[in-house]
């Protein structure tokens, strides 16, 4: 009798762990389908630094929009971030689109992504006007969302590095707006695995998300992304600026 119940109780451990590994093939099936389509629907929008401004489809684009990512303490930007800045700068000074979109994280008063970028921006020879800051861009998705409802924005040049890229101009599309891309990286980064694998499962995020479409943290009062970029300034760009 205890042999047959400890043969039943080992039956159902079995069926337990086979059903349980089931369900994690099925998920890393669909979370692989999922990469590749987010992958393959954004490849075509996507252009090299070293090529961009070669790249006619950016004709009459609203705004460069470049993502934030992380400053230091110091308030200075981050290498990743460094990079999306000076790129973006390059474009616009080849005319790329007449203004740049900074947008980044600026939920706490102790944490200043996109004045730290418009700064970067000034100091590198951009008029301030020209210069918009977002700062609600929490994530991707909410970046285009706004840039698209707040903004005013129907045509834009997104520049991040182009693991993130496939996503941000994945998304931007699925909200309507026609986007093109800028790798902006020079190679790999420190901590590029890190990077890769959070990227894996932000896709995954983001796909439901251009289903389902959910508002963003904050919208607001319209801002003409053609108009004055120190429309978007706040107390703390004149110190940042001066």
């Amino acid at each position: 009798m205890k042999f047959i119940k400890e043969s039943k109780l080992l039956h159902r451990l079995f069926t337990a762990m086979c059903i349980f590994l089931a369900l994690c093939i099925a998920v890393g099936i669909y979370s692989a389908i999922v990469n590749a389509y987010i992958k393959g629907s954004a490849d075509d929008y996507i252009t090299e630094r070293n090529t961009a401004t070669a790249d006619g489809r950016f004709e009459g684009a609203d705004c460069i929009i470049v993502l934030g990512c992380g400053v230091d303490d110091d308030g200075r930007p981050k290498l990743l971030l460094r990079d999306r800045l000076d790129c973006g700068i390059d474009l616009y000074h080849a005319g790329a689109a007449p203004k740049l979109l900074m947008s980044g994280d600026h939920g706490r008063t102790s944490y200043d992504e996109v004045n730290s970028m418009k700064k970067w921006a000034v100091d590198a020879g951009v008029s301030s006007t020209d210069v918009f800051m977002d700062h609600a861009g929490f994530s991707t998705y909410e970046t285009m969302y706004r840039a698209r409802d707040i903004f005013g924005a129907k045509k834009v040049v997104i520049v991040t590095q182009r693991y993130h890229l496939y996503r941000a101009v994945y998304i931007a599309r699925a909200l309507g707006l026609e986007a093109y891309g800028v790798a902006c990286d020079p190679g790999e980064y420190y901590g590029q695995i890190w990077l890769d694998s959070r990227e894996y499962l932000a896709r995954n995020k983001d796909f439901w998300y251009c289903i389902l479409k959910p508002e963003p943290t904050f919208l607001g009062d319209a801002i003409p992304i053609n108009g004055d970029g120190n429309a978007t300034n706040d107390r703390w760009s004149a110190e940042y600026l001066a």
